[in-house]
């Protein structure tokens, strides 16, 4: 049997100094990647539970990922004002690690729903890219370009909405005519301008959308082929395949969405404003759908705040490392701390909806 294996870690209440009367019990581990683990914990100064992400300073330093890391946060903390994208409650670090302490959202990962369903009926993804594009369409709002959305970067909460999470690659500073360049994403969802590595524009969100619009319905990615160079060539120039089954309304969007040229796609006129009036969200009050007014199609019927049903049991059946279960021992002194000032970040209650 395994032996449970408890995280302590003591988190920042003022912006100037560490305190250490607030304790945090680690429950399971959630996620984990070499870059970090995500860690189901409760508070005991609220007695809530939280997912803690945890990183590593010296690999963020290795890979010189300082900026992303901070762009991150700074990201998390605008993200406060929207229902469909998860919530920062504190940031905090230590001589080796970084902290953020965010909702725990314990409906599943979308990635988890469609293993285990295949596909989904029109009507539940009509319900899901709404939510999605809201949440996209807002950071585009703060031009903000997401860069990685995918199903295991889109969550449900306990009511079956959806939450979405890790802003990682995000861009900040993108106007509405701006572009980047960074060739980065997952290699499903690549847009065709990122794989020619040319300047690209906001609507690169908008082909993922397409991509997990396509996967909702399709049960794969667009082009998607085991053979990444195979379904590179689909993405830049193989005609976009479209099964007999399917509404007209719906196949029009992914056409839309999923257009090479992002001069020509949808959204690349008037953004988040094009996606809504597509004739396949018209079933759809925005406003609604905005304050959760609209009844999610599936509820994932968790059974409390520390349900670990819809948690891939790939994860929580495992012990939590050693390397993020340790007592921290401050020194902020520490030349990686003077790297990473302004990330620790205390939420206040108007802080949120």
């Amino acid at each position: 049997e395994r032996q449970q294996t408890l995280l302590v870690f003591v988190s920042h209440f003022s912006a100037s100094a560490v305190s250490t009367d607030h304790i945090s019990v680690l429950c399971a581990l959630l996620n984990e990647c070499p870059e970090c683990s995500v860690l189901l914990a409760k508070l005991k100064a609220d007695n809530k539970f939280y997912a803690v992400k945890v990183l590593q300073k010296k690999i963020i330093l290795k890979r010189k990922e300082q900026k992303n890391i901070m762009a991150e946060r700074n990201v998390l903390l605008k993200s406060l004002k929207h229902p469909f994208l998860v919530g920062l409650h504190y940031s905090f670090q230590t001589p080796d690690k970084l902290y953020f302490v965010l909702d725990y959202v314990n409906g599943g990962e979308l990635f988890f729903h469609l293993q285990r369903e295949r596909c989904f009926s029109e009507p539940r993804a009509r319900f899901y890219a709404a939510e999605v594009a809201s949440a996209i369409g807002y950071l585009h709002s703060l031009n903000i370009v997401y860069r990685d959305l995918k199903p295991e970067n889109i969550l449900l909460d306990s009511q079956g909405h959806v939450v979405l999470t890790d802003f990682g690659l995000c861009k900040e500073g993108v106007e509405p005519e701006g572009t980047t360049s960074t060739f980065c994403g997952t290699p499903e969802y690549l847009a065709p301008e990122v794989l020619r590595k040319e300047p690209y524009d906001r609507t690169v969100d908008w082909w993922c959308l397409g991509a997990v619009l396509y996967e909702m319905i399709y049960s794969l990615p667009p082009f998607y082929s085991r053979d990444v160079g195979e379904m590179y060539d689909g993405i830049l120039h193989k005609p976009l395949p479209l099964p007999p089954g399917k509404s007209e309304a719906i196949c029009s969007l992914l056409v839309g969405l999923l257009q090479k040229d992002q001069h020509r796609r949808l959204g690349a006129i008037a953004d988040f404003l094009e996606i809504k009036n597509h004739t396949f969200f018209s079933p759809i009050n925005w406003d609604d759908l905005y304050h959760k007014r609209i009844t999610p199609p599936y509820n994932p019927n968790v059974k409390g705040p520390a349900d670990t049903q819809h948690i891939d049991p790939e994860f929580t059946r495992e012990m939590v490392p050693s390397s993020v279960s340790r007592t921290p021992e401050f020194n902020t002194g520490t030349s990686s701390n003077n790297t990473f000032n302004g990330f620790s970040f205390v939420a206040t209650e108007d802080s949120f909806l």
